[in-house]
């Protein structure tokens, strides 16, 4: 059999000569170009802020979503909203008006979201947390520090469902994943990523309430649910979404480029009086269960019944501290499975509950690379590996953000032994977007010397409003490993409303070694440009965006030749969004791998041998509009794959009956056909979700994975009460397919918890 061995693209190694020769030949004129009616580049600063007040209240109102209450009676409103889609800069299509009243329990917001089309209102499905952007909406932020890098995010929908979030950074960090699988948006846990924890549940509550007028909403947010300092000015805002007409607008105007979490367009909110009230609760937990390991061997279900549970305190109004006992995670939902036919890991989002509490803090690196990752805690080889306890305190002190974290994990034999993990972080917010932090990573195990740290600093320096440059450095300590343990990351990054575009440089030695991180890679230097062109021609397209990347990563190992070619692409695509949401994506990409050791690809028994592969491949990605009764998202590859050819498909289909119904249908298939041999892969999935009311529902989760060889399903119910606690009742199954022939797993879990406002609620 001949290795096939292709000449390289000529002019790919110029491409990133090439798109940098783009970027620069763009006269500044251009970067400032106006079009379509509205629609304009913002200033090089903010405008002077919007100024809204809250009023003490004589008598807090009913949360009902009614909204006549006399607190609301006299009480300065905050109107006239502008849009940021589709129209930059003019008014919104409708009238929404918001007040804002406190006493000294709790912040109210009241908001009348007038429609004079009140029947076309799109309610969304009736789910905590579920994603709003593909249904109408209210959002709220509190940049409660006035720092204009973070903030707590409070929102509902017609349907009244809770959601909530922390923004950290502005929103950026954690590079663009969002989680693998399919429909997450419609999950309650689809994972943290980025600068914006999705996954933190508060203790509050809203009402809302519909008529031919409009709809209304109620929100009643303790003190105690919040983090601040002294400063009584907040900054603040409110954003709107008309989903039938891909409209949002804001109360403090934000351009397009940008969304809410860009926290230095946000308003000033005066008028508080901040009261200090100390909380402190515990939230324990009693779980019973009945499992079988059939993989493990076990020949009967292993009854348990367990108890534990978490602690909180607020030491000051801005640093709390949380302790956990036997935590469990039986309510967290499983992974959607992934296909992967790559070298390298995949990443799976974190959707524990502790470890999501100010998870912000605790970010550090980026770029593909993340220096603490909570799955490496209490997670083994797949496995779930009991954390006996820990403690974290975090928040703010003194103008740092302050992240500290100590937990314990006991032992599964053959699988992990006993450890310690310790995170310590602090980060320091500047003027101008810009900020400085350090951190430090430890794993202590059981046996002497065996132990991994991780030192790192990083920092963000904003140039005016388009132009920002992050950087992090860091260095890792592990036994029998020194030398080539330092790792590198430059990014300098431009966002206006026709430009967005980034160079990026890395580095990572061959035994730089975060294990309690992740890494998918290291032992290369790492090139990245990138560029892209918003344009909005008005008429039947919403916004078309042309764009080209180019990526390369060079070897840095002993034993391989210095730059050697491990993997590259240059990616060249034309994104066609429609008015209503509907978007399409048209690309080819040049690809190349190089192999320095033959590589078996995962599930089959194809191994390729060294060599270097390349050539092209075309893509077309398309999805109909998501807040549809039926919707389609999906997409195809077809061409070049190391020493052969790859046609791949993919594609959801969702269904949704009202606010209470959802179901989707998801299939990803890859025919490969190498020189090495030819195979197939098929994922599949099924999720079905029915949701009695906002706090209670029923969800599945059925998956078929041929490269995983097992059929798997997860059904869960869950009854909710405050911050995420209530009764949930799971069930698993896990069956092989063909080499796994059989059961592989089974369970079934009733866990109840319940938080209790020991003082100070």
């Amino acid at each position: 059999m001949s290795l096939r061995r292709k000449p390289g693209l000529p002019g790919c190694r110029l491409g990133l000569g090439a798109v940098c020769l783009i970027a620069m030949s763009v006269p500044a004129s251009e970067l400032r170009a106006q079009d379509g009616p509205g629609q304009h580049e913002p200033e090089e600063e903010p405008p002077a802020p919007l100024e809204g007040l809250a009023t003490r209240a004589a008598q807090a109102p009913m949360v009902d979503g009614v909204l006549d209450d006399a607190a609301w009676q006299a009480v300065p409103i905050m109107t006239d909203f502008i849009q940021r889609e589709p129209f930059d800069g003019q008014p919104a299509s409708e009238r929404t008006e918001v007040r804002l009243v406190y006493d000294d329990a709790a912040i109210y917001v009241g908001v009348w979201a007038w429609d004079g089309d009140a029947d076309a209102i799109i309610p969304g499905d009736r789910i905590r947390d579920t994603e709003v952007s593909e249904s109408d909406a209210i959002l709220l932020a509190f940049d409660t520090y006035h720092d204009y890098q973070n903030a707590f995010v409070f929102g509902t929908t017609p349907a009244g469902i809770e959601y909530d979030g922390q923004v950290a950074n502005e929103g950026q960090g954690g590079g663009f994943f969002l989680g693998g699988g399919f429909n997450t948006q419609r999950r309650m846990q689809s994972g943290a990523g980025g600068g914006f924890n999705k996954n933190w549940d508060g203790s509050w509550n809203v009402a809302t309430s519909r008529d031919g007028e409009g709809w209304y909403a109620e929100f009643r947010i303790p003190f105690n649910t919040l983090r601040y300092g002294n400063d009584p000015i907040w900054g603040f805002n409110v954003s709107r979404q008309i989903r039938r007409r891909n409209e949002e607008s804001f109360w403090s105007a934000v351009p397009r480029e940008f969304n809410l979490y860009r926290l230095n367009y946000a308003g000033h909110l005066t008028g508080l009086e901040l009261p200090f009230h100390r909380l402190g609760s515990v939230t324990p937990y009693l779980l019973g269960s009945a499992a079988r390991d059939y993989a493990g061997g076990q020949t009967a279900f292993d009854r348990s019944y367990e108890f534990g549970g978490e602690a909180k305190l607020q030491i000051t109004q801005g640093i709390t501290l949380d302790a956990t006992y036997n935590t469990d995670f039986a309510q967290v939902e499983v992974d959607d499975q992934q296909v992967n036919l790559t070298r390298f890991s995949l990443l799976f989002p974190e959707k524990r509950p502790f470890f999501l509490e100010n998870a912000g803090f605790f970010a550090v690196g980026g770029g593909g690379a993340d220096l603490f990752f909570s799955r490496r805690i209490g997670i083994a080889n797949g496995r779930q590996v009991p954390i006996m306890g820990g403690l974290r305190v975090s928040g703010r002190a003194a103008g740092f953000n302050v992240g500290l974290l100590q937990i314990a994990t006991d032992r599964i034999e053959g699988v992990q032994d006993p450890n310690a993990y310790s995170v310590a972080r602090v980060a320091r917010e500047l003027p101008n977007r810009s900020r400085i932090g350090a951190a430090f990573i430890n794993r202590d195990g059981s046996a002497a010397g065996d132990y991994n740290r991780t030192y790192a600093v990083d920092g963000q320096l904003g140039l005016g409003e388009a132009w920002t440059l992050t950087a992090w450095g860091a260095q890792t300590k592990t036994p029998g490993l020194a030398r080539a343990d330092q790792a590198f990351d430059a990014t300098f990054g431009l966002n206006t409303r026709k430009w967005r575009g980034n160079l990026q440089y890395q580095y990572f030695g061959e035994n730089f070694n975060p294990e309690v991180g992740f890494l998918r890679r290291s032992g290369h230097n790492y090139y990245q440009v990138f560029l892209l062109h918003n344009i909005h021609p008005g008429g039947i397209f919403r916004e078309l965006r042309p764009h080209v990347s180019y990526f390369t990563f060079r070897s840095d190992k002993t034993g391989v030749q210095r730059g050697f070619e491990e993997s590259a692409r240059l990616h060249i695509d034309q994104h066609w969004e429609f008015q209503d949401g509907m978007e399409a994506h048209t690309g080819v990409n040049w690809v190349r791998e190089g192999l320095y050791e033959p590589f078996t690809i995962f599930g089959t028994d194809v191994t390729v041998p060294v060599g270097t592969y390349d050539g092209w491949e075309g893509q077309i990605r398309f999805w109909t509009n998501e807040s549809a009764k039926l919707s389609f998202n999906g997409g195809a590859n077809a061409g070049s794959f190391l020493s052969g050819s790859r046609r791949s498909a993919n594609g959801t289909v969702t269904v949704r009956s009202g606010s209470s119904f959802s179901t989707s249908l998801r299939l990803d298939y890859n025919d490969v056909k190498l020189e090495q041999g030819d195979f197939v892969t098929t994922l599949a999935g099924v999720n079905f979700g029915y949701f009695f009311t906002p706090r209670i529902y029923l969800q599945s989760l059925v998956q078929y994975s041929t490269q995983l060889d097992t059929f798997s399903a997860n059904v869960r119910f869950g009854w909710l009460n405050t911050a995420g606690t209530g009764l949930f009742i799971v069930y698993n199954d896990i069956q092989g397919i063909q080499d796994l022939h059989g059961p592989q797993g089974r369970s079934l879990i009733l866990k109840f918890s319940r938080q209790v406002n020991v003082f100070g609620g």
